[in-house]
């Protein structure tokens, strides 16, 4: 009897081990989502973004040591093309790009043009080690936009000197760190903080859950609709101030804006063609929210229309087309809406 008693004991210890085990799992895997979401958008836009990076200090180092107009035009649109990933990344600021400081780096603003021209006065050698040392407000994109396109977008070849040329070389080093840092971070070859998502709810990773890292994502997402609808178009258009306007030099404010959300359109569908062909969060909604995908589907769409449909530039509609910033701020916040009180709470209940 005391035999059977022991035989009992163990098995039931056995069992309770096996069940402990399968707590931790989730009811249904998300491997695949969390997969795509960190190789397909999040890493692939940041090595674009650092190839860009690459192919922007190129066109930087072509323009000083051959000015032309022809060169100049070529620098400038290798700071928009350069910009795309950037602002397509704005949906995940989240992991090494917050917590290792390399967003100021990157993308501070205002330029602090007072600062900025105490620099050019001084004697200073001006490399990319001097600019890494710097604030943050005099260097990154806007620094270097502010350089290449001037105070009113219209800077002539003429207004170019010696000291500007290296200083935009030098802030272009600087900015191509900052990508290749932020790149290396996450890809597998380099810190791998994407194994974090990849791997959520094992011992390896940071999130205990995969849904903790579904929620980060997530989170991600409302953030940039927030910060697009009421901070980059809402500051300016409400106070009637252009000064609050982010990339007014380039006039590029409205493709910043459109590729905000489309950072959130490529989270979404878990890649970055749009083709929704593999396993993004739509999937989650496949079956039991189809009303719900279809919904944030439509408003990603309409909030990218009705920004890029602003007449003019963002600049000018100020003034000019208010009521087309209305409607496309309406757009965001409608966006923002549905992803804060629908697709948050879904995601809680996994």
């Amino acid at each position: 009897m005391k035999y059977l008693k022991s035989i009992f004991v163990l098995l039931s210890i056995f069992n309770f081990i096996s069940c402990s085990k399968d707590s931790i799992k989730p009811a249904v895997d998300y491997s695949d989502v969390l997969s795509n979401s960190t190789n397909q958008v999040i890493i692939n836009t940041y090595k674009d973004l650092n190839d860009k990076s690459k192919l922007l200090l190129i066109a930087i180092d072509q323009l000083k040591s051959n000015t032309s107009t022809g060169n100049l035009e070529l620098a400038r649109l290798a700071w928009r093309n350069s910009r795309i990933p950037w602002e397509q990344s704005e949906g995940f600021l989240f992991g090494p790009v917050d917590q290792q400081g390399i967003d100021p780096s990157i993308d501070s603003w205002p330029v602090n043009v007072v600062d900025l021209d105490a620099v050019m006065a001084s004697p200073d050698v001006l490399n990319k080690t001097y600019v890494d040392a710097l604030e943050g407000t005099l260097k990154g994109f806007h620094t270097i936009e502010y350089l290449l396109f001037g105070e009113n977008g219209n800077k002539q070849l003429a207004e170019f000197n010696t000291r500007q040329f290296e200083y935009l070389s030098a802030c272009t080093q600087s900015l191509n760190g900052s990508t290749q840092q932020l790149f290396d971070a996450w890809r597998t070859e380099g810190q791998n903080f994407g194994k974090n998502l990849i791997e959520a709810g094992k011992v390896s990773s940071i999130y205990p859950s995969q849904k903790s890292a579904l929620q980060e994502l997530v989170d991600g997402m409302i953030t940039i609709a927030d910060e697009v609808a009421n901070g980059k178009i809402n500051d300016p258009f409400v106070q009637s101030d252009i000064l609050k306007e982010e990339s007014r030099f380039s006039a590029n404010s409205k493709a910043d804006f459109a590729d905000n959300i489309r950072s959130i359109k490529n989270i979404y569908l878990g890649s970055l063609d749009g083709s929704g062909s593999i396993a993004g969060f739509y999937t989650l909604l496949h079956q039991s929210k189809v009303s719900l995908h279809q919904k944030i589907v439509n408003q990603i769409e309409a909030a990218i229309a009705a920004i890029e449909s602003i007449p003019g530039t963002f600049t000018t509609a100020i003034t000019l087309n208010r009521p087309a910033i209305q409607f496309s701020q309406d757009q965001v916040r409608a966006l923002q809406l549905t992803l804060e009180s629908e697709l948050k709470p879904f995601i809680d209940t996994f």
